[in-house]
Order: structure tokens, then C-alpha cells, then sequence
């Protein structure tokens, strides 16, 4: 199961109000608490269909099961709906929280408070492209470097690594 969630990030320095904003999506997988995170223009179905290719199957190296997520649009709708389709396309059932009720998304919730912490308050960034990419490297580090408490002291790189060892 990967919990996933939408941001929308502070203005860069630079930035005027008048700028598009742009959005953070994140994923965590609840078994590794490997994450996943992308940058986007807007907070839309199109958006979140592209993170979920893009930024979680692209790099996932097991198949998902369940996507949870809140409530919001950019994850819920017909079957026309991107979000909905790409999750459909890929055998990936969908689970939602309880309206108003964000603490039962809270592996994502956290996921987007530590993000914000470690890496984008404490990082300088140029413009939106060098966020972008200071963004992929620290999810790098997070998944491969930083050992989590909760799963042992161990990254979530090990944890999958010695997952698949011992069931190949």
C-alpha cells in the first residue's frame, strides 16, 4: 500500500504572488517507508496520474497493491477520471480517508511535514528547477542513506533489499 498526498509549496524567493504555485505530491510505501515525491504546476487528475506514473511506478520495484489518499479531486472521480484510470490500468485499487478527517492519511501527512523540514526549509534554491532537483536528492538520501526508527535504524533501501533476498 502507498499512502499519497498533495502540497501546495511556499513561493521561492524570487517568486511574486502572481506566479503559479507549485504543488508536492508525495507517496510512502507502508511496508519499506520508501518515498516519492514530484514537483507540479497544478493540483489536478492530469498531475496526479503523472506523479503516480512518473515518480512511484517508474521507480517502485514491486508491484502495488492499494493506493490510499484523501479525498481531493485530483485522486477521485469516474472512471474517466486520469488518477482513477492510471490506477485502474496498473491493477491498483484505491482507499480513501474519512472526510475531514486527515490524521487517517497520517504516514503522508507526516511524510509532507518531514519533507518540509529537512529539506525545504533548510535548502536554498535558485528557482523551481533547482528545487526539483534538490527534491530528488534528498528523497535519495532519505531512501537510501538515513536510518528510520521506525523500521529497525535500517533505510528503506535495506528493508526492501532484505525483503527480496529472503522471498526470491
Amino acid at each position: 500500500m502507498v499512502h499519497v498526498e498533495t502540497k501546495r509549496l511556499p513561493l521561492l524567493k524570487n517568486e511574486t504572488k502572481q506566479q503559479t504555485r507549485e504543488y508536492l505530491f508525495v507517496g510512502i510505501d507502508d511496508f519499506s517507508r520508501e518515498r516519492y515525491a514530484g514537483i507540479y504546476n497544478d493540483k489536478s487528475q492530469f498531475s496526479a496520474a503523472q506523479f503516480l506514473q512518473d515518480d512511484v511506478l517508474v521507480q517502485c520495484p514491486y508491484m502495488i497493491e492499494c493506493v490510499y489518499s484523501d479525498n481531493g479531486r485530483e485522486y477521485q472521480g469516474t472512471l474517466e477520471h486520469l488518477f482513477v484510470k492510471s490506477c485502474y490500468t496498473n491493477r491498483i485499487n484505491q482507499k480513501f480517508t474519512k472526510p475531514a478527517c486527515p490524521q487517517t492519511n497520517g504516514k503522508a501527512e507526516r511524510v509532507i511535514r518531514t519533507l518540509m523540514e529537512m529539506w525545504h526549509e533548510r535548502a536554498l534554491f535558485v528557482n523551481a528547477q533547482d528545487r526539483k532537483l534538490k527534491l530528488k536528492r534528498f528523497i535519495h538520501y532519505y531512501n537510501t542513506v538515513k536510518p528510520h526508527k521506525g523500521i529497525q535504524g535500517k533505510t528503506p533501501y535495506e528493508v526492501l533489499d532484505s525483503y527480496f533476498k529472503q522471498n526470491l
